[in-house]
């Protein structure tokens, strides 16, 4: 008599549970709706903010070229030319942080990882503006810094900026803030999948299917507007390397021990470089980026390529037309050059001269790798771009983007093996 109510009850339940399961699940759809749409919009935005930013840097470089070679007319003086081109230009990108936006030094991601973890408030406007001016002073002046840093925080800004336009909640305007900042990956590096993992595995680590979804459409929105503009070849344009032999494995190993080993040095000595322009204030900051930025005219003087982003330096290096002499010296040419320039706190990413550095790295190893068994490696310039993944792997501690990265960006989908061999063996030297 005493089972007869509780086995009626049982269908009741289990018909609750099923209505309450389909009330979830037409929630979440209607969120889904709701987001996606606005999700897309974001991607547009930001993408239409990276095109701007390309556009505004690829006139600065041009500017500082064509000094350069002008200035060489008169090799007695020339030279001070560059020079104060290049000071004057970081002392007003740095003068614009320190006196409008500190949050935007740097490359400002971790700012907006602060953000997204509702550590710190985000002034999208402030940070838009001058995120864009400072990183095109800094970057046009010569100093080795990188454009995705800014261009994931802008598309962060610009992101947050158009979900409180649309007044939707603060969980989903963090969503959306996140997906922002992807779609500014994807859009300054032509590489939309590598914009949604960055979201996942640096930037929310929130794997719920609207958050992908909405990393997905802002990444791939963000790279249509990019490629309308900037076309759709990748970033860096490379020689259509044969697959390496399985023998060579243990060389890429080898290859990501020594980006794990090089890639603490380079975090050490950028946090040391930043700790130290710390202890200057005001002006003393703006004279210290007049210094670098000095400094960077000289390279660019000696040798135009080695200043700024680095793009052109690493398609040279990507192509071996790098001499196996010149490889150590533009090496720490470089990397003092980026750890002296992201320490000015002028607005700047650290990606692009990072995967130069991994470019020279990589070369360098494919050269001696060649020189001792060249079966094992008969175009060294695999070795460059394995080495672009293992050193932003060592440096970024992002793998799975770091992988996918270098393989949007050059094309190499051939060379998916080498690339996962160097980039795993670099997480793991950097234990």
């Amino acid at each position: 008599m005493e089972t007869e109510p509780q086995e009626e009850a049982r269908p009741a339940v289990a018909s609750s549970e099923a209505k309450s399961e389909l009330q979830d699940y037409l929630e979440i759809s209607q969120q889904r709706h709701k987001l996606f749409p606005r999700a897309a919009a974001v991607g547009l935005a930001a993408g239409g903010v990276a095109v701007v930013f390309r556009v505004l840097l690829a006139a600065g470089d041009a500017l500082r070229n064509g000094l350069v070679e002008w200035s060489h007319f008169t090799p007695a003086f020339g030279w001070i030319f560059p020079l104060v081109f290049g000071a004057v230009g970081a002392a007003a990108a740095v003068c614009l942080v320190v006196s409008y936006a500190p949050e935007t030094s740097g490359s400002g991601i971790p700012h907006l990882k602060a953000v997204l973890h509702r550590l710190r408030d985000l002034s999208w406007m402030r940070v838009l503006v001058v995120k864009m001016i400072s990183g095109m002073l800094a970057l046009g002046s010569g100093l080795a810094l990188g454009r995705e840093g800014p261009t994931v925080q802008m598309g962060g800004a610009v992101a947050d900026g158009l979900a409180r336009s649309m007044k939707v909640s603060s969980a989903d305007r963090l969503t959306l803030t996140a997906a922002g900042a992807g779609a500014g990956l994807a859009a300054a590096f032509n590489a939309p999948l590598s914009g949604l993992v960055f979201v996942l595995e640096e930037m929310r680590r929130d794997f719920r299917p609207a958050v992908f979804g909405a990393a997905f459409l802002a990444a791939a929105s963000a790279d249509v507007v990019a490629r309308s503009v900037a076309g759709q070849l990748p970033v860096f344009t490379v020689p259509n390397y044969a697959m390496p032999s399985l023998l060579a494995l243990p060389a890429f190993a080898v290859l990501g021990v020594a980006a794990g080993g090089l890639g603490v040095a380079f975090n050490r000595s950028l946090l040391e470089g930043v700790d130290f322009a710390a202890r200057f204030t005001g002006r003393q900051r703006v004279a210290l980026g007049a210094s670098v930025g000095a400094a960077a005219g000289l390279v660019a003087w000696f040798y135009p390529v080695a200043a700024g982003g680095g793009h052109e330096l690493g398609e040279m290096v990507l192509t071996n037309r790098i001499g196996i002499i010149a490889i150590p010296i533009l090496f720490l040419v470089r990397f003092t050059l980026t750890v002296a320039s992201y320490g000015t706190g002028s607005a700047g990413g650290i990606f692009s001269p990072l995967l130069v550095l991994g470019a020279l790295l990589g070369l360098g190893v494919g050269h001696l790798v060649h020189g001792l068994a060249p079966v094992l490696a008969p175009e060294p310039g695999v070795f460059a771009v394995v080495g672009m993944a293992a050193y932003f792997t060592a440096i970024v501690r992002a793998p799975l983007t770091g992988i996918l990265l270098i393989t949007e960006m050059t094309g190499s989908y051939e060379q998916m093996l080498p690339l996962r061999g160097g980039g795993v063996s670099a997480r793991f030297a950097d234990l």
